[in-house]
Formats: C-alpha cells, structure tokens, sequence
C-alpha cells in the first residue's frame, strides 16, 4: 500500500497470523516486564487477530519481507469512545488505531513513529483527517511516542472495565 525508508505498509494476511501474536506476545511481555498491567488479562489474543484479519483491520509493517509491526485499524466504529469523560477535538470521521506492536528484532529503531506517521498518510489518503487511540495510564512506551507525535490528551474511556487514556491528533 504505502513504502517508506524501505518499509512496507499494507493489509495484514490470515497466513500471517501466526506471526503477528508472536509479535504481540513479544509487546504483552515487555508491557509486563515494564511493570505495566496493559494487556495482562488475555487480551489480545491469536482469536482477535484472526478477527481484525478476517475484518480487513489487520495491518503490518513489513521491512525485507519480514513483519516488523502491527495495528489494528477502524474506521468510525469504536463504541468505547462514545462515551468519553472529557471531550474530543473533532466529532466528524475519525481513524482509530488498536494493539499497535512491534516486534522485537525491530526495537529502539523508530518502527512505532514511524507506523504512525504512515497511518496519518493512510487517514488522508481515505479523507479522514482526525486519528483516535487509546492507552493505559501504565504504558509509558505508548504515552510517549504520542506525546512525540503531538497527540493531545482527550479524557477517558473505558475498555473491559478499566478506564484508558484517549488522545486524539487532528490531520492538517
């Protein structure tokens, strides 16, 4: 779909998804290695990825024919962030990015900036010019590549019962 310094962005395949909850097993234990209770509770697991495949929501970086990253991406479709204690930026169409992860031979090089400097291109590409995610208040990796990339912090929402932190990044 879209190749950056030698990366490759595209739909992620059902024969991939082996892989792919190798990678996210790999971010599930670094997030608990980091003292962090994202994703400590069986979520993900190898029966979400097949969905977000079989959905057409599944997307990797690949790098040498290798998978380097993951997301999951939605359009306007997520429940949780109707109900949001604060207040979003913009309220028209709106991409959302789920279980962002990265695999471990491609840490410390950049991958997740650079994943979500892609999806931006992505959202315009598809005329939607606001990105939506979701973190734990724990998760000081993801906190601070969105702090990075100019994220602003939105309020609230709640995933399973456990509040998460929203923050919205409006396109120009």
């Amino acid at each position: 779909m879209e190749t950056i310094n030698q990366f490759y962005f595209r739909k992620a395949q059902i024969s991939e998804a082996e892989v792919i909850w190798k990678i996210l097993q790999q971010a599930i234990e670094r997030r608990r290695k980091d003292g962090s209770n994202q994703w400590q509770d069986g979520y993900p697991n190898q029966e979400v990825v097949k969905t977000d495949i079989s959905l057409g929501k599944g997307y990797v970086l690949e790098f040498e024919g290798k998978i380097a990253a993951y997301a999951a991406l939605v359009f306007n479709d997520e429940p949780a962030y109707d109900e949001i204690e604060g207040d979003w930026l913009t309220h028209g169409d709106y991409l959302v990015v789920h279980r962002v992860a990265v695999s471990d031979e491609y840490l410390g090089k950049g991958i997740a900036v650079g994943l979500f400097k892609i999806l931006e291109n992505f959202a315009r590409a598809h005329q939607v010019y606001s990105i939506k995610v979701d973190t734990n208040f724990d998760n000081l990796a993801m906190l601070h590549i969105l702090e990075k990339l100019h994220y602003q912090y939105c309020g609230e929402v709640y995933f399973r019962g456990s509040a998460r932190k929203a923050f919205e990044k409006v396109l120009q």
